[in-house]
């Protein structure tokens, strides 16, 4: 039998199909089905399967040299490119390691550009700057912004531009600029000659980035790439983009609200426990040195609100947890959150209902991290709870109380990481009552409230 010595490919996700297809079975995307020939005809195939086992010398890549790893362990690391930005170094464990490719993402308007440009311009390095989508004054006007800012003083001196669309031109001109670092903004508006789709294109960003891996190891310069995010929060992009890459910076945050965390999601170099937090002013984005007494500023004592101690990396700081349940006027009761995950606020609910007796089947439930952040903490899910029934009975919480724990599906409350931290900076603040899992046992303090099921909140209120 002959087999066929084409398939059929979608130039979107790479979806491979027996027939031609209006749309793609795999993306839904319509029109991206394109014929494409096999790798091997059916006469190759066959006499593959038919051949020896046995490799022909003639056959094989000359073998490549091996290096003993014993005998290299006591060389000196790299040294890192510190970028000037404390918060920035710190997140990326240090600095930014020559021959690596940094993936920087984040929702539209978050500040990922500002960012970037705030890291080229601190230090006095040689730092390649590629946009193709602004121009050589709108970047001026930005550095300008940043003049008055204190770590941005020198201006960028050591900081030149481009606007440049095209990979293979980009690459050329790095080879010839020799810069420290490159900065690309962004990966989805740059394009290759060698593949035939439009901007933006999953097989565009997959070989513009191939090629800009392959550049940095040959080349020794770290760059910095510029990712869009998508609706679902995803680099927008194959997911493969980010296994192409050195390390993964994710750069959250509402674009209306003044506050972003900046956390490594993947890093081959550095830790990835480590977050920084951020507030985006006139002059660009600064460090936020106390975020507890930021972000407790504006709360309120009232029913639903509650404070909690959360742990972002190294960082330990208190948030208000706000709640608001209210008699539901339809069939199917709202579950809306804002900073906390959806699903996770339905599970918690759910758990609510069944075993601490507060049937919340007939009310909305409508939760809120203050401050515009975005948090995925297992400590917020007793916060997160007690806010819930606060709000339902009315009742509001002593003042001066913190709360913080892990809840099970069976309705128990389990430890988790960074106790001592927790209490001390609850503590610190004046909050002389913390409400917290029943067996932990990291720290004593009279003003320590140890439970072990959920249900008991209603107690305490």
């Amino acid at each position: 039998m002959v087999m066929k010595e084409t398939t059929f490919v979608c130039n979107n996700c790479d979806a491979q199909f027996l027939k031609w297809t209006g749309r793609c079975l795999e993306c839904g995307k319509w029109g991206t089905i394109e014929e494409a020939p096999l790798r091997y005809r059916s006469g190759q195939a066959s006499s593959k399967k038919q051949s020896s086992n046995k490799f022909q010398i003639s056959n094989l890549k000359l073998a490549k040299k091996v290096v003993d790893l014993s005998q290299t362990k006591n060389q000196r690391p790299m040294d890192r490119i510190r970028t000037g930005f404390a918060e920035f170094d710190k997140v990326i464990g240090g600095g930014i390691t020559p021959s690596s490719v940094l993936l920087l993402g984040g929702d539209p308007g978050v500040g990922k550009s500002t960012l970037a440009l705030q890291i080229a311009c601190l230090k006095n390095l040689a730092v390649l700057y590629v946009s193709a989508e602004e121009s050589e004054s709108q970047i001026n006007s930005k550095i300008i912004r940043f003049k008055d800012y204190k770590i941005a003083s020198q201006g960028g001196k050591a900081l030149k531009f481009v606007n440049e669309d095209n990979v293979e031109t980009i690459i050329a001109t790095i080879i010839q600029e020799k810069p420290q670092l490159v900065v690309i903004d962004s990966i989805q508006t740059i394009y290759s000659e060698e593949v035939e789709s439009n901007i933006g294109n999953i097989n565009q960003i997959r070989t513009g980035t191939a090629k800009l891996v392959a550049l940095a190891k040959s080349q020794s310069v770290g760059i910095i790439i510029i990712g869009h995010v998508t609706k679902e929060g995803n680099l927008a992009g194959p997911k493969t983009m980010e296994h192409l890459v050195d390390t993964v910076l994710y750069l959250e945050g509402d674009k209306y609200k003044q506050y972003r965390i900046l956390r490594a999601v993947k890093n081959r170099f550095g830790p990835t426990d480590e977050v920084s937090i951020l507030e985006m002013t006139k002059e660009g984005l600064r460090p936020v040195v106390n975020p507890s007494k930021i972000f407790l500023a504006q709360a309120h004592h009232q029913p639903g609100s509650v404070i909690c101690a959360v742990a972002e990396g190294s960082q330990v700081f208190l948030v208000e947890v706000q709640a608001l349940v209210s008699k539901t006027y339809s069939n199917y009761p709202k579950r809306q959150t804002s900073g906390f995950d959806q699903k996770r606020l339905e599970l918690l609910a759910t758990v609510i209902s069944k075993k601490a007796g507060i049937n919340l089947a007939n009310f909305d439930v409508y939760l809120n991290i203050a401050g515009g952040l975005s948090l995925k903490e297992p400590a917020l899910d007793l916060a997160v709870c007690s806010s819930i029934i606060s709000a339902y009975l009315d009742k509001v919480l002593p003042e001066k109380f913190a709360v913080f724990g892990e809840v099970g599906l069976g309705g128990e409350v389990r430890n988790v990481a960074k106790t001592k931290e927790r209490v001390k900076e609850a503590l610190k603040l004046g909050f002389n009552k913390i409400i917290l899992p029943y067996f932990e046992s990291e720290v004593k303090n009279a003003g320590l409230i140890k439970i072990k099921e959920v249900k008991e909140i209603i107690k305490l209120l």
